[in-house]
């Protein structure tokens, strides 16, 4: 049985070129149907092109006659592009008749409209915007919010923390995923008045909460799901994004610096390309706003189509292991054990 995605065709920066062959490559190597929402007259001779003689795919085009750019202001975009290749794929969503949204066009358009058109899920109070970054032990961390909201209560990262922690397990396959609170020390004194509160909000919930973690734990392994506001949050993904690629101009000006460090790079090439992948922002599909009544991946915008491929593969895997439901089960356990416990007190 294939499940319906929907992916904006006109997102990307180089769009539409990534989105038509993301989706073909989708629909080669996983059970989905996408379906392309953007001008029909510009994307329908494009996937013809790319598409191998006579070959058929579950690929349907929705016409939109509006595009966001990258440079708008989101909520002036949002209120007069009532056409937008966004909202005529979240009203798919929500009209129930895909799974999922994908894009990789302006972040805060897509955050605006999704929340607009989706809604939050009920007893959360903001959706989080939520990543998976590489580790040294293989196995990838989750880091939210990193950037849908940048001013944030205590009651939001706990909120995060639990939706952090079901799409650890659900999406990841992580039995137990170990929860932190990012901060600037391990002790529980540490931190600004945010963290402080936040804190034995985090250590009360029914999850493995491991207490305050640092900067350097996003990427050694020893936590599984890291919480904080949306402001550190997207700087710690930005600085992420800035060190891999120093990280690989380095390797790259180093190997390429000699004759010998040539040949060394040849033989070693299986190695550092797996390294690359690693590193590689592509790889990860994009990231989940999660809390709303509704899957959607929001992508960088300079993804190219193995980002966009990988964006609908994580809304495939989101949409099969049921994330949505999952965290509106759990939130609606919190609220009743909350309202028992504020009955009998």
């Amino acid at each position: 049985m294939l499940i319906d995605i929907v992916l904006d065709a006109v997102g990307a920066d180089k769009a539409p070129e990534p989105e038509i062959k993301g989706a073909i490559r989708a629909c080669r190597n996983l059970p989905v149907r996408v379906h392309l929402v953007g001008p029909e007259a510009e994307l329908r001779p494009l996937l013809t092109e790319h598409l191998d003689r006579h070959e058929e795919l579950p690929i349907v085009i929705h016409n939109a006659t509006e595009r966001i750019a990258m440079d708008e202001k989101a909520a002036i975009a949002v209120r007069h592009k009532k056409d937008s290749s966004m909202r005529v794929g979240l009203k798919l969503v929500h009209a129930g008749k895909a799974a999922g949204f994908v894009t990789a066009g302006n972040t805060g358009a897509a955050m605006v409209t999704a929340k607009m058109v989706l809604g939050e899920l009920d007893g959360v109070d903001r959706p989080a915007l939520c990543t998976v970054m590489p580790t040294s032990t293989g196995t990838p961390s989750v880091l939210l919010d990193v950037g849908a909201n940048v001013d944030c209560k205590a009651k939001n990262l706990e909120q995060f923390a639990v939706m952090g922690e079901i799409y650890a397990r659900s999406v990841l396959k992580i039995q137990k995923p170990r929860v932190g609170l990012l901060n600037i020390g391990e002790e529980e004194s540490k931190g600004n008045e945010l963290t402080k509160e936040s804190f034995p909000l985090l250590k009360a919930l029914p999850l493995n909460f491991i207490g305050n973690v640092e900067g350097r734990d996003i990427f050694n392994g020893h936590c599984d799901v890291i919480v904080c506001d949306g402001f550190i949050g997207n700087v710690a993904l930005k600085t992420t994004e800035g060190a891999s690629r120093l990280m690989r101009d380095l390797l790259r000006e180093s190997l390429t610096s000699t004759l010998k460090s040539k040949v060394g790079a040849m033989l070693s090439r299986q190695a550092f390309n797996a390294f690359r992948r690693r590193l590689d922002y592509t790889e990860y599909g994009g990231a989940p706003l999660l809390g709303l009544r509704g899957i959607c991946i929001i992508g960088h915008g300079s993804s190219n189509d193995n980002a966009i491929y990988n964006g609908i593969r994580v809304a495939y895997e989101s949409a099969k292991t049921q994330i949505t439901e999952s965290i509106a089960r759990e939130f609606a356990g919190h609220h009743a054990t909350k309202s028992a416990e504020a009955a009998h007190n």
